[in-house]
């Protein structure tokens, strides 16, 4: 048996597809109606005629004691994979490992190998204290009492609730409930941990203190998992980095190998006041450019405009010249060195938190 802390082979979720009220000529029927919710004899539901494919043939092998940040724009298929690997859902076929033990066949050691925080997910009690959390969840893991109360207070000093550890989590602030969350998942020590976008929400301060923990959690041997929508955050933390679109993994490796795939190119990054839907396919014509990806910054009607080129000082007189009209403006612009983000956006199309 291989060494791998995780590992999946040909790994696919399949979900049927709901009919809607709008379907129109097709597998649901007539415009504006749903097939019947029929069923087979003995209480089987009838086959859906049609299939969504969440994950489609992922293959993955994560290294003991390493951060493995798999990044994905929403509905890639990042959270059906955990929660796979975390046994919530069980695959349509392939094979998952965790610790060496298979999430369909060995579901319990699979669990007692884990520590989850998921996105999204309320995984602590609000009407309870911290204390009283970390209490009732070390008693569904069997941890003697005695042994328990140390490791609590342990993991309140560490999460700096010490303080708070007899407040109600409803009166903590969501970086405080996230510390809790986490102490939650380091209650029975487990060897490894999956983190759904830890830091999502959070304000700067806060997520800084999760990234430090993702650090420290490293440093004492755990296998971490993490999915991000920060990509500062996937490149700090990461030791590699899986990209996953549309339920493929489509690029595998370091943050510096991912990097150098498009070493040769520049990024161009604008803040352009009146940006026009239209504009995108104008600078996509533009000789050398390529995966033109706008997004509104939310400030004074601006967006931010990010592009790659192979010859930016020829490009940047034709750009200028598309965008400075109708009302358009470009406010601030600048040339520097490929990110991972625009690595991601060259591999996807689109930006990470698209």
């Amino acid at each position: 048996m291989n060494n791998w802390a995780i590992e999946a082979e040909q790994l696919i979720k399949r979900f049927p597809r709901r009919a809607t009220p709008d379907s129109a000529n097709g597998d649901n029927g007539p415009a504006g109606k749903t097939e019947p919710r029929t069923r087979w004899p003995f209480g089987r539901k009838k086959e859906p005629a049609a299939w969504f494919t969440a994950v489609d043939d992922v293959d993955l092998q994560i290294q003991q004691g390493e951060v493995f940040g798999l990044l994905g724009p929403n509905g890639a298929g990042k959270s059906t994979t955990i929660r796979m690997l975390c046994t919530l859902l069980e695959p349509t076929s392939g094979l998952a490992r965790v610790n060496g033990f298979d999430v369909v066949k060995q579901s319990n050691q699979v669990r007692q190998s884990l520590g989850t925080v998921l996105a999204g997910e309320r995984s602590i009690y609000w009407k309870l204290t911290a204390r009283e959390n970390l209490e009732y969840f070390a008693a569904l893991f069997h941890i003697p009492a005695k042994v328990a109360r140390c490791r609590i207070d342990d993991l309140l000093e560490r999460m700096e609730l010490t303080n708070r550890a007899n407040d109600l989590v409803e009166k903590y602030s969501t970086g405080m409930k996230q510390r809790v969350a986490v102490a939650r998942a380091l209650l029975a020590q487990p060897p490894i941990l999956l983190l759904d976008e830890p830091t999502l929400g959070l304000d700067p301060q806060a997520a800084r203190r999760v990234r430090e923990l993702v650090k420290e959690l490293k440093a004492e041997g755990h296998t971490i998992l993490l999915t991000t929508h920060y990509m500062e955050e996937a490149d700090q933390l990461s030791d590699r980095i899986g990209i996953i679109d549309q339920g493929k993994v489509i690029a595998l490796g370091t943050p510096a190998e991912l990097k150098r795939r498009i070493s040769q190119q520049d990024a161009i990054r604008l803040e352009v006041a009146g940006w026009q839907t239209e504009m995108a396919e104008s600078l996509r014509q533009l000789p050398t450019v390529e995966n033109v990806v706008p997004h509104y910054t939310g400030t004074d009607s601006l967006w931010e405009v990010n592009l790659l080129t192979a010859n930016s000082r020829a490009v940047l007189p034709g750009i200028i010249d598309r965008l400075n009209t109708n009302g358009t403006r470009v406010v601030n612009m600048n040339v520097v060195q490929p990110t991972l983000e625009d690595v991601f956006i060259h591999l996807t199309g689109k930006a990470l938190r698209d």
